[in-house]
């Protein structure tokens, strides 16, 4: 009797646990996800040096158009060396064109807002996404809110306004347009994590360098004049292609480790690694805002890796 009860409370206890932790992957690491992180702030800061060298010859829709082809012909070519070119499948063309629709609009919003307003407007407005993450996450992916998860994300937010300490008494078109790309890249996050769930990472960087080329490639055809790359202009653009495949490379395997919630919030170590950036390339100064901002930063991320690494995701019984 007392060993029938005992096992039916460890089962209760074990369904329970399954319930609260059904979000966590079976290859649940935090703290690697964290280290694939840093390999996309990275890559997308040098990725944001190189775009500036080029901006004053390419227009927003040719940048995209020629990184998303530098691009293809590098995961094909390292996909083919690795023989990994049968992970591209075509069963999940609309989860696929869903996820590109969403960076490729979000891309373009943050160009264009980056040349009509202020950046600390436009680099507090973009590190929403997170909290967008957090908020669709429930509804598009199953994941869980926890009160760890916000804690994290609004510190994150606040060290973020910290760093920028941005201006938002006027709307504008560049507002609205900052704002805009922070729920593209948020949607973007969410579907390549739905992605991963059934594709392999190969067949994700292939249809997004085959898909973004395409709307980059229309947008660019609109005016009739299509611009090409100068001699001066193509090493820049090969960083920017290659540093654009190892930037979703790592984030997408980084969501292959952890939960959206916990992953996306992450990115807001970008904003001082931008500003140290600044400084070493362009002279840009560094002022205090800046280093307190980023200690916020990093002691939301600290909190919450150190809540997630606790968790494990407990196998169906």
């Amino acid at each position: 009797m007392v060993r029938s009860v005992w096992t039916t409370a460890s089962r209760c206890r074990i369904k329970t646990q399954h319930r609260r932790r059904r979000d966590l992957p079976q290859t649940y690491r935090p703290r690697t996800a964290a280290l694939w992180m840093t390999g996309s702030i990275l890559s997308f800061s040098a990725m944001a040096v190189a775009g500036r060298a080029v901006a004053p010859i390419l227009d927003t829709f040719e940048l995209m158009t020629w990184r998303s082809l530098i691009g293809l012909v590098i995961v094909v070519g390292v996909g083919g060396l690795m023989g990994l070119l049968g992970q591209i499948r075509f069963n999940r063309l609309g989860t696929h064109a869903i996820r590109n629709i969403f960076h490729f609009t979000g891309q373009n919003l943050w160009f264009w807002a980056i040349t009509v307003i202020p950046l600390a407007q436009v680099f507090a407005l973009e590190f929403t996404s997170p909290l967008w993450v957090i908020l669709l996450s429930p509804l598009l992916l199953g994941e869980r809110i926890t009160r760890l998860r916000a804690l994290s994300a609004v510190l994150g937010f606040a060290g973020i306004l910290i760093v920028a300490r941005p201006d938002l008494t006027q709307v504008n078109p560049g507002v609205l347009a900052a704002a805009g790309s922070a729920i593209g890249f948020a949607g973007s996050a969410i579907f390549t994590k739905r992605l991963t769930r059934h594709e392999g990472i190969v067949s994700i960087l292939f249809w997004l360098t085959v898909m973004q080329a395409a709307f980059g490639f229309a947008g660019s055809a609109l005016d009739g004049d299509i611009a090409l790359p100068t001699a001066a202009v193509m090493p820049w653009l090969i960083l920017i292609g290659i540093a654009g495949i190892v930037a979703h490379l790592c984030l997408t395997k980084a969501l292959t480790l952890a939960p959206a919630t916990v992953v996306v919030p992450m990115d807001f170590i970008r904003l001082p690694a931008i500003a140290v950036v600044g400084m070493l390339v362009y002279g840009e100064p560094l002022d205090l805002y800046v280093l307190l901002g980023a200690l916020v930063i990093l002691a939301a991320n600290w909190i919450n890796l150190s809540g997630e690494a606790r968790q494990r995701p407990v196998p169906v019984t």
